[in-house]
C-alpha cells in the first residue's frame, strides 16, 4: 500500500456522504445576483468574487447571530417556485462536481412564503429540482425539512406534519436549527413527538453554541436520532485544559448507541464554537470511536465543499484514505436514505470507489518507484 497522503484532487475523486448541508447556505454567488435582479433586491456587491467575499467575510466573525445574518440574502431570492428548483437542481450538480454520492441538504419552508407560496408548493419545487438533479447528474438524495427554535411550537409543528407528508417523495428527516442560546428543544415536544409516533427520522441542531446539556435534551427529551455538530460532547470527555478525563456518561451514551456527529469543521470555526482547529474535538471524537460524520453546513457562507473539510481533517489531522473511507461509510450508515439505498451505495459506490483510487495510487506509485530506480542506475 502506497502511504499517500490525500491531496485535494484524490479527495475530490473519492466518492463521499454528506448528511448537514442547508440548501439556502450553498447558493452559487451568481445565482444569488441573478435572482436578486428579479426580485429587485439590493444585494452588498454586484460582482460574484466580491459577493462570495462578503459573505465569508460576515460569517467569519466567530458569531453565531452574526453568521446566520446572510441568509436574508439567499432566503430572499428563493421566493418562487423557478428559484427554488433552480437552487436545489444547482446543488445537485455541485455535489456531482466535488465527488459526493449522497447528500441529504436540510431547508425551513418557513423562509419561503413571501410570494404566498403554499408550504406544499414549496417543498414540491425543491423537490423536482433535487429530482432533476439526479437524474442528469446521478447522485442520490435526502431532503430534511428545518424547523426554528425562535419561532412558536405551533410552526414546528406544521415543518413536522409537513415533513411527514413527503416522507415518500424524497423528505427523509426532520430538523430543529437555529440559535440554541434560550432556544432549548423541549419546546418543541409536540413537533418531536409527532415524528416519533409516526416512525419518521430526526436531527437535531444541538451543543453547536450552547454546552452539552443541548446534545441531552435532544437525546433524552426528543428523542433525536443523529446530533447536528455536537461539539460541546467534549466537555464530558475532556476538561479546561484540554485533558481526556474519566468519560461521562452522555459521551459514553452517544458513543454506545453509535450516535452520529454531524461535524462541520469550518463552521465551527467560523461561527467562534472554536477558537482554531487545534482545539477542535474531532480528533478525540475519532480516536475514540464515536460515529463522527465530516459536513459542510453551509458552502457559500463558509467558503467550503466536502472536499474542503476533508482536506483539513488531512491537514490538521493526518487523516489517511482508510480515515476517508470510514468515515464516508460512519455517513451512510447514519444517512435517513432507506436500507436497500444505503447498502447499494456503500457497497456499489464507496467500497469500490475506494478500491479503485488504492489501486491507482498503488500503481502510480509503483511507476515512481521503477523510474526512480531507473534513474538511478544510469547516473
Amino acid at each position: 500500500m502506497v502511504n499517500t497522503k490525500p491531496t485535494k484532487d484524490i479527495i475530490r475523486a473519492c466518492p463521499k456522504v454528506l448528511l448537514h448541508d442547508h440548501l439556502d447556505g450553498g447558493l452559487r454567488p451568481e445565482t444569488v445576483i441573478e435572482l436578486a435582479g428579479t426580485e429587485s433586491i439590493s444585494l452588498p456587491e454586484k460582482d460574484s468574487k466580491r459577493l462570495s467575499e462578503w459573505f465569508f467575510r460576515g460569517a467569519n466573525k466567530g458569531s453565531l447571530k452574526e453568521y446566520l445574518e446572510g441568509f436574508s440574502y439567499t432566503t430572499g431570492v428563493m421566493q418562487t417556485e423557478e428559484a427554488l428548483h433552480r437552487v436545489a437542481f444547482e446543488m445537485m450538480e455541485d455535489m456531482k462536481k466535488d465527488g459526493v454520492a449522497y447528500v441529504e441538504t436540510r431547508f425551513s419552508p418557513l423562509f419561503h412564503t413571501k410570494r404566498d407560496l403554499s408550504y406544499d408548493q414549496i417543498v414540491e419545487a425543491v423537490l423536482r429540482g433535487l429530482k432533476d438533479g439526479a437524474r442528469k447528474y446521478g447522485n442520490k438524495f435526502g431532503l430534511i425539512i428545518c424547523a426554528m427554535r425562535n419561532t412558536s411550537p405551533k410552526r414546528s409543528l406544521e415543518m413536522a406534519e409537513l415533513a411527514v407528508r413527503f416522507r415518500n417523495q424524497g423528505v427523509v428527516g426532520f430538523d430543529l436549527a437555529g440559535d440554541e442560546l434560550g432556544n432549548p428543544p423541549k419546546d418543541h415536544l409536540e413537533a418531536f413527538h409527532y415524528i416519533q409516533r409516526n416512525n419518521f427520522y430526526i436531527t437535531i441542531h444541538s451543543g453547536e453554541a450552547f454546552g452539552k446539556e443541548s446534545i441531552w435534551q435532544a437525546l433524552q427529551f426528543c428523542g433525536t436520532h443523529r446530533i447536528g455538530h455536537g461539539i460541546k460532547l467534549k466537555h464530558d470527555i475532556m476538561d479546561q485544559d484540554g485533558d481526556i478525563i474519566e468519560m461521562g456518561s452522555l459521551a459514553q451514551y452517544v458513543l454506545d448507541r453509535r450516535i452520529p456527529l454531524e461535524i462541520c469543521l469550518s463552521s465551527n470555526l467560523h461561527t467562534g464554537s472554536v477558537p482554531h482547529l487545534r482545539y477542535h474535538p474531532f480528533p478525540i471524537f475519532y480516536r475514540n470511536g464515536f460515529r463522527v460524520t465530516l459536513n459542510t453546513d453551509n458552502r457559500l457562507m463558509s467558503r467550503t465543499t466536502l472536499t474542503d473539510e476533508f482536506f483539513l481533517a488531512v491537514k490538521h489531522y493526518n487523516l489517511t484514505l482508510r480515515d476517508m473511507e470510514k468515515l464516508s461509510l460512519n455517513a451512510m450508515k447514519s444517512a435517513f436514505f432507506n436500507f436497500p439505498a444505503r447498502l447499494d451505495i456503500i457497497y456499489d459506490v464507496i467500497k469500490p470507489g475506494y478500491a479503485d483510487i488504492r489501486k491507482n495510487l498503488q500503481k502510480t506509485g509503483s511507476a515512481r518507484s521503477n523510474a526512480d530506480g531507473t534513474a538511478r542506475k544510469t547516473r
